[in-house]
């Protein structure tokens, strides 16, 4: 018998698994943006492929296609790129545009405001259009009807569209803290109320222009109406809409209520057991979301449509869904976003003036990037590289909780 000792083979330690080729490190606001301009890109391609089908030389380039194929590209690619270029031309081609296109993009920037505060705090602020339409008809009313020093009179008016949408914002939260109302339902028959309210209202001698047959108010006195830049409609409520987007961020990430905001917003059931008020929360959120659609509505009729009309809030309210959407529920990223779709807007109308591409597509598109925001899974299978959001905007695509 061998006195040799048995040596036992050991094997070598398995290496270490290989870690996943991701970028879950990146941070949160970096991945909504690689997962926007994702979306952006896409709605796009959408786009060319519904110019291309629209355009009446690719049309006759593909009858003889057999013979020439070269020709049906060559015309794809032509409307494709005139189509764009007059879109980016009517955008961002000068001052003029420019400042059209932030002119578009200001009501868009607080009612997406509005939309996404409510968003951060589990509900889904659909009234964004009616707390315009109060807001705008307290500014207007203040505006033609009181007579005030200027400055005094721009900043009374502003607070009248401020305290008109909060109080219809406050409905909802109200109803949703005390009685457990879906916020989109009430909302959605708010907006109604409003509109036909206002439709009444122009119909009576109070908000009537004296001499006028149809729907429409007074003009607002100067000293109400925001200041313009130049010969240009680019006004100062621009600014406000930023301090108000620099208001929302200062609120949901610096302030002790906006900690509450958020934290019911993520799980309303943990902060009631953690000994916040709910309740509170759902109210406090469409006050302050419905004073930023009323701020929306004051940059109507204080900056553009200076009389008040039946379509003074035309789709502002509704774009600025999608506008929230688009922005992950950040506020950066909603004023990114309504700058995005301001663009769009401005430069939709030189697009279709210059190569008859209709104004419609610039709503497609803008309704392709909100479909796609909302499908990040969609995104990321076309776009392996893109990493899991986790995010705000996590949240906002699993949905909302009531």
């Amino acid at each position: 018998m061998s006195n040799e000792a048995t040596t036992v083979p050991v094997e070598p330690p398995a290496p270490a698994p290989a870690k996943e080729a991701n970028r879950s490190s990146l941070p949160s606001w970096a991945v909504q943006g690689l997962v926007s301009l994702s979306a952006i890109v896409l709605a796009l391609l959408v786009g060319a492929v519904l110019i291309i089908i629209g355009d009446d030389q690719v049309k006759a380039a593909v009858s003889y296609f057999g013979a020439a194929p070269g020709d049906t590209f060559s015309a794809a690619f032509t409307a494709v790129g005139n189509a764009y270029q007059a879109l980016a031309t009517g955008a961002l081609g000068g001052i003029s545009p420019i400042t059209e296109s932030l002119t578009a993009a200001t009501p868009l920037i607080c009612g997406g405001l509005a939309v996404s505060l409510a968003f951060r705090t589990g509900l889904f602020n659909i009234g964004a259009q009616g707390q315009l339409i109060i807001g705008a008809i307290l500014a207007a009313w203040v505006g033609f009807a009181w007579h005030l020093p200027p400055g005094i009179h721009l900043v009374v008016a502003i607070l009248a569209g401020l305290l008109g949408g909060a109080l219809w914002g406050g409905i909802a939260g109200l109803l949703k803290a005390r009685t457990g109302a879906h916020e989109v339902i009430v909302t959605i028959m708010l907006n109604y109320v409003a509109i036909y309210l206002l439709q009444w209202l122009l119909t009576t001698t109070t908000f009537k222009r004296p001499g006028r047959e149809d729907p429409i108010s007074p003009i607002v006195d100067p000293s109400a109406q925001y200041a313009q830049f130049g010969s240009t409609r680019l006004h100062i409520g621009f600014f406000l809409a930023l301090a108000a987007a620099a208001f929302v961020w200062w609120l949901l990430n610096r302030s002790t209520v906006g900690f509450e905001l958020r934290a019911v917003g993520a799980n309303a059931d943990a902060s009631r057991t953690a000994g916040m008020s709910v309740g509170r929360a759902y109210f406090i959120a469409m006050v302050v979301a419905g004073a930023l659609a009323g701020l929306a509505g004051t940059q109507q009729v204080l900056g553009t449509d200076l009389p008040l009309t039946d379509g003074v809030a035309a789709e502002v309210g509704f774009d600025s869904i999608t506008v929230a959407l688009l922005g992950r529920g950040t506020p950066l990223g909603t004023v990114l976003a309504g700058l995005l779709f301001g663009a769009l807007n401005a430069g939709g109308l030189q697009m279709q003036l210059q190569t008859q591409t209709p104004l419609t597509l610039t709503t497609v598109l803008q309704a392709v990037i909100v479909l796609f925001v909302a499908a990040p899974a969609l995104v990321r299978s076309i776009f392996r590289f893109l990493p899991k959001d986790r995010g705000p905007g996590a949240v906002l695509a699993k949905g909302w909780n009531g």
